[in-house]
């Protein structure tokens, strides 16, 4: 009964692993090459086929050593390289204020 549980749990894992990996993928593909090279960061060939081989062994490969050097790679995409991309490409423009407003407008501080 523990061990079905465990390996429901690893199963879990794998899909929430291959998911993350697919975005990174097509977020990946969805941008324009030149933004890589404005915001200093590898390449998007670089990046399409080190995030396409991150899919193939989640899929393909059950090795578990493979599958973390592929979420180390797909994190690094989603938490340094997408932001600098977004930055350099202008993101989804925010209807006014600052990082600083509530949900009610700018912080008065009194």
């Amino acid at each position: 009964m523990l061990m079905q549980g465990f390996g429901t749990v690893l199963w879990l894992i794998n899909i929430a692993i291959l998911a993350l990996a697919v975005f990174a993928l097509v977020d990946s593909a969805m941008r324009r090459g030149d933004a890589y090279t404005a915001a200093d960061k590898q390449n998007k060939q670089f990046w399409l086929i080190i995030l396409g081989i991150t899919v193939l062994v989640n899929l393909l490969v059950p090795m578990m050593l493979l599958q973390i050097i592929g979420l180390i790679a797909t994190i690094v995409y989603i938490v340094d390289v997408r932001p600098a991309l977004k930055q350099v490409m202008g993101g989804p423009k925010r209807r006014g204020g600052s990082s600083s407003d509530g949900p009610y407008g700018p912080f008065n501080g009194r």
